[in-house]
């Protein structure tokens, strides 16, 4: 593994702790930067994005197993929901067992767009990382990136318990444009 690679966190740049907190930082800011352009180019918000990128990753949801990862009320993961399914995004469907409850699952064709827009960075970047790291390394980066997402799952939850000063918005993240530069 390289350092002092990125910009502006070289060896003289402190700790190690805090470069590794600079470099963590600029790669949010880039995994964001990823994930507004897709969302642009799906024509959704960003939490529309995020529901679509746990739908991805599983068979099928509730609107309730999606309210609690997305931490949005019933209401709002209902009112996404439409529009997703408007865009021809997902389908629901009775739940077999319980009629109660509907199976949140992501169309054919959705997936197909959303992996063309993503396979050239997950082609690439497998390819790269099998290139330049040994699988002892990634063994360290998965521990980190594990250990690294429960911690932050931990306060996610935290600061979901505080309340809010006002009224949350509602419809998900709307920003536009690139992020701004520096440390981020």
């Amino acid at each position: 593994m390289s350092s002092g690679t990125e910009p502006g966190v070289g060896a003289d740049s402190g700790s190690v702790e805090a470069r590794l907190g600079a470099v963590v930082q600029r790669y949010q800011a880039a995994v964001d930067d990823f994930d507004r352009e897709l969302a642009r180019l799906m024509g959704v918000n960003e939490t529309d994005l995020r529901c679509l990128e746990i739908l991805l990753s599983v068979e099928e949801a509730t609107p309730r197993e999606l309210s609690r990862q997305l931490g949005l009320t019933t209401g709002s993961v209902t009112t996404m929901l439409d529009r997703l399914e408007k865009l021809a995004y997902l389908t629901r469907t009775p739940h077999p067992g319980d009629r109660r409850k509907t199976l949140i699952r992501v169309t054919p064709e959705a997936a197909q767009r959303a992996f063309g827009l993503m396979g050239p960075f997950l082609d690439e970047a497998g390819r790269a990382v099998r290139e330049r790291y040994t699988p002892d390394q990634l063994e360290l980066f998965i521990d980190y990136l594990t250990f690294a997402r429960d911690l932050q799952h931990r306060h996610v939850e935290r600061l979901r318990e505080l309340p809010a000063p006002r009224p949350p918005r509602t419809g998900g993240r709307q920003s536009q444009g690139p992020r701004g530069g520096g440390a981020g």
